[in-house]
């Protein structure tokens, strides 16, 4: 079973599981592709705070792909208790 951290949300788990499914994605991608109500700047936020905790990382610009880590969280593998923590003030 996965075991976010604590400062995961709902919406990460749903940008993990649609990276997991598609090669690469960005914020704008995911707004339209997730049935959340959340806005792109708030995807983009979460993405940075995904990426930060190496479950995500960017290819280029704005596109993310998962991580081996990622994918052995999604894989129930690993806990993302134990995953870096998005450090304070790096989310653009």
């Amino acid at each position: 079973m996965r075991k976010p951290a604590e400062w995961m949300c709902s919406l990460d788990e749903r940008i993990l599981e649609y990276v997991d499914d598609e090669p690469w994605t960005t914020p704008r991608v995911l707004e339209r592709k997730l049935s959340m109500d959340a806005s792109e700047d708030r995807i983009r936020e979460r993405c940075q705070l995904l990426a930060d905790a190496d479950l995500i990382e960017p290819i280029h610009s704005e596109m993310y792909e998962l991580t081996t880590w990622g994918r052995l969280y999604l894989e129930g593998e690993i806990d993302a208790r134990h995953q870096p923590r998005p450090r304070p003030g790096r989310v653009l």
